[in-house]
């Protein structure tokens, strides 16, 4: 992945991402809140060592230099911390006093500064106090030749003791700032983990690279009617663009009869074959839909026409196609299912079937068989076997790879023509998001402004 494809999974999951960061500031917020704080205490010493003459102030402060790390190591020692835990107003173990001390030198100089933390300041402070006298006595014995010789090192105090105003811990924008950055790591990993998990189509290259066949159209979703949008939403202007792409193959190829279906129940497959209708019937040709889909018939009750004869009544004999055939408006005609019969895949794929194909591919321009989904039954696919094109149907971010590429290999089992895939359902915002010219069919016109209004038409 590419950092354009980082940024499209960011901008896709980016609800994670502030759930993510949202908890984590949660989370620091409720350690800051009952977290004791810790207060510190600091003093810095000097270490000198007395010298007869300025040759020896080189050596000594090498001397001092080397050992500071010696001295650090005291603090924490049974010499020094040992004796401080049993002094009256400590109160602490030697366990507890040796994580309180800490130390760090200060660079390039013979100087070290020292903290005591506690969560009682005064008993920082006192603790620290203490920790000074310990210390310095400590330092000058041990440095001491012989007990009758002054001390090699000298200790002095040249900063502090003094108590910090504010507590060391909690650090409540430290926390904040690491909670920030765990959120944001945290999100991302889920971000990329459900991108590599989610095995559904969502763009038109990737069905194109599934199917091998072209993408005619992607097909907004329309919070209205699914069935019958208005002229010049974005649902139809993109069903417009299915119809000039089927005109044209059928003007390469005979294509009058088209089979319309999908992989799975619910991805607009209905919708899409009654839309296809429509405009075709819009461009004045007379248009037959038929609803192939025997099982869960749909057509009829949206179209508000009569379903109790239809398409399974003229296969059984039981009614001829005149009979069954309703018009709805100019130019469109409606085959309803009829009752379900008890073989539905028998029925579509008997030589009844097959003159009824031949016999509708003479009376009309158009027909368009609104098929049942190819995976769960096999109506579908003896349908499009029939049919002289077949459009394959797929719901955006719902329909998954595998259930694409099993689809078009049941119509390639029969030797079906797939002419090309409608992305359906596409979101109309996000990274995924289809451009939308919803205001440009009916936009409102340019107020009227004279000679200048006539001027900028024309350079327009």
């Amino acid at each position: 992945m590419g950092m354009r494809d980082y940024l499209r999974v960011a901008r896709r999951h980016w609800w994670l991402l502030l759930a993510s960061v949202a908890l984590a500031l949660g989370v620091a917020l409720i350690v800051n809140l009952n977290m004791t704080p810790v207060y510190a205490a600091r003093v810095t010493f000097f270490f000198s060592t007395p010298s007869a003459g300025a040759t020896d102030l080189l050596p000594a402060s090498m001397f001092n230099t080397s050992r500071l790390q010696t001295y650090a190591k005291l603090l924490t020692s049974d010499e020094v911390a040992t004796p401080l835990a049993g002094t009256p107003g400590i109160d602490l173990s030697v366990k507890d006093v040796r994580e309180a001390i800490g130390a760090e030198t200060i660079a390039d100089t013979v100087m070290m500064e020292v903290s005591v933390q506690d969560p009682d300041r005064n008993r920082a402070l006192l603790l620290l106090a203490r920790l000074i006298q310990r210390f310095e006595s400590a330092v000058e014995t041990l440095e001491r030749p012989a007990p009758t010789e002054p001390s090699l090192v000298k200790v002095t105090v040249v900063n502090g003791p003094a108590l910090d105003e504010d507590p060391v811990a909690p650090n409540a924008l430290n926390n904040f700032a690491l909670a920030t950055v765990a959120g944001l790591v945290v999100g991302a990993i889920g971000s990329v983990g459900r991108e590599v998990a989610d095995h559904t189509v969502r763009t038109a290259e990737a069905l194109q690279l599934l199917t091998s066949a072209p993408v005619l159209a992607r097909v907004p979703l329309d919070p209205g009617n699914p069935f019958v949008s208005a002229s010049n939403s974005a649902r139809t202007e993109a069903l417009r663009e299915v119809r000039t792409q089927v005109q044209c193959a059928a003007a390469a190829n005979s294509v009058k009869t088209l089979a319309v279906t999908s992989a799975v129940p619910g991805e607009g497959r209905s919708a899409t074959a009654c839309g296809l209708a429509l405009l075709f019937a819009e461009a004045g040709q007379r248009v037959l839909v038929v609803d192939a889909e025997l099982r869960h018939p749909r057509l009829a009750a949206f179209l508000g026409r009569e379903d109790s004869a239809g398409l399974s009544t003229v296969l059984d004999g039981t009614a001829a196609l005149e009979q069954v055939l309703q018009p709805w408006g100019a130019g469109l005609w409606l085959l309803a299912s009829g009752r379900t019969p008890p073989n539905p895949s028998e029925l579509l794929s008997s030589p009844r079937m097959t003159e009824l194909v031949d016999d509708v591919r003479k009376r009309f321009d158009v027909v368009i068989f609104d098929c049942p989904p190819l995976l769960p039954v096999t109506d579908a696919a003896v349908v499009a076997a029939r049919a002289d094109g077949t459009l394959l149907v797929v719901r955006a971010r719902r329909t998954t790879a595998a259930q694409v590429t099993a689809s078009v290999r049941a119509l390639h089992a029969v030797n079906a023509t797939l002419l090309g895939c409608v992305l359906n359902m596409v979101t109309r915002t996000g990274p995924d998001a289809i451009p939308t010219y919803d205001g440009y069919p009916a936009g409102p016109k340019p107020p009227r402004r004279g000679r200048e209004w006539r001027m900028q038409a024309v350079l327009s």
